[in-house]
């Protein structure tokens, strides 16, 4: 039971024109702008209990609800000292761990401390524009897309280095079997390596937790901590080129000529700096390739 209200915009430009005799520009442009939130959604009435930020209604469908992660416990004792997380202190967590904030202050940390964390996991804003132009024998175009208020959270089963797992883990870290019983060792990112908490090095506000070789159900969950920026703008497509003219051609047996050079997903600007943002919460998988091309278009 519930209802949900959808809206936004979605425009496009388009340009065409000519200067001189030699001389053309086309070009293009769109953006698409979505929005939508909870009305109706059944579920208690959590004002009333105090807990009205566990409600969904007035949220956007593809925020996701997590914890607020508030820095790593110093220690051990710290870990004791405070509500009590997912597991037994000092025990299934503690120092290097994350702590996370007991939003309703009853002393404990439960699905009652989870709210709405971050922009949508589906972009509310998807954009492109491109030009295209020429004189006499040259041309030259490039192209731009980009993606903007959206978050996405790093998965921990697919990222944490040392971590050994005999099944699968999917987006929201939910546990499936593998079937095959094949062992998962993932690598260490450098990042990672150099930015954890340690006992050496006990950096509550470390960009990585403390290390393990068994998956720590306190760090786990979905919270703040693993939640990135995922807008970006990235160069996809540039090419340049120069058509031979007829004189160049001629006794040649060709009708045209055309040498180019291209570039694909050469540049990316965006605040997350560990891979490439597409690639999501799942750093290890391969990347998006930067290809350079140089070619030849003959006919006869």
């Amino acid at each position: 039971v519930g209802e949900v209200l959808n809206r936004g915009i979605d425009a496009s430009l388009d340009l065409n024109t000519s200067f001189g005799q030699d001389g053309w520009l086309q070009g293009r442009a769109n953006f698409v702008y979505s929005e939508n939130e909870f009305l109706v959604f059944e579920e208690p009435n959590y004002k009333s209990i105090g807990s009205p930020w566990v409600s969904r209604v007035g949220t956007n469908v593809n925020v996701q609800r997590g914890y607020i992660a508030e820095r790593l416990f110093v220690d051990d004792e710290e870990a004791r000292s405070t509500p009590p997380q997912f597991g037994t202190p000092g025990v299934d967590y503690g120092g290097g761990d994350i702590k996370y904030k007991d939003l309703n202050g009853d002393g404990r940390i439960t699905t009652q401390d989870m709210a709405p964390i971050g922009n949508p996991t589906v972009p509310r804003i998807t954009y492109g524009f491109g030009l295209s132009g020429g004189w006499k024998s040259f041309d030259v175009s490039f192209f731009f897309q980009g993606l903007g208020q959206v978050s996405f959270f790093i998965n921990p089963m697919f990222s944490s280095p040392f971590l050994n797992t005999f099944g699968q883990y999917d987006d929201n870290n939910n546990y499936t079997s593998s079937g095959n019983g094949t062992l998962s060792e993932n690598g260490l990112i450098k990042a990672f390596a150099d930015d954890h908490w340690s006992e050496e090095n006990r950096n509550i506000y470390a960009q990585f937790h403390r290390l393990s070789t068994e998956p720590i159900f306190n760090n786990t969950v979905r919270s703040t901590y693993w939640m990135r920026n995922g807008s970006f703008i990235r160069l996809k497509q540039v090419e340049a080129g120069y058509e031979l003219t007829d004189t160049l051609l001629k006794n040649s047996g060709m009708t045209r000529c055309r040498l180019y050079v291209s570039g694909q997903n050469l540049l990316t600007w965006s605040a997350f700096k560990l891979w490439d943002p597409e690639l999501k919460g799942k750093g290890l998988n391969y990347p998006l390739q930067r290809l350079v091309n140089i070619g030849v278009q003959v006919g006869f």
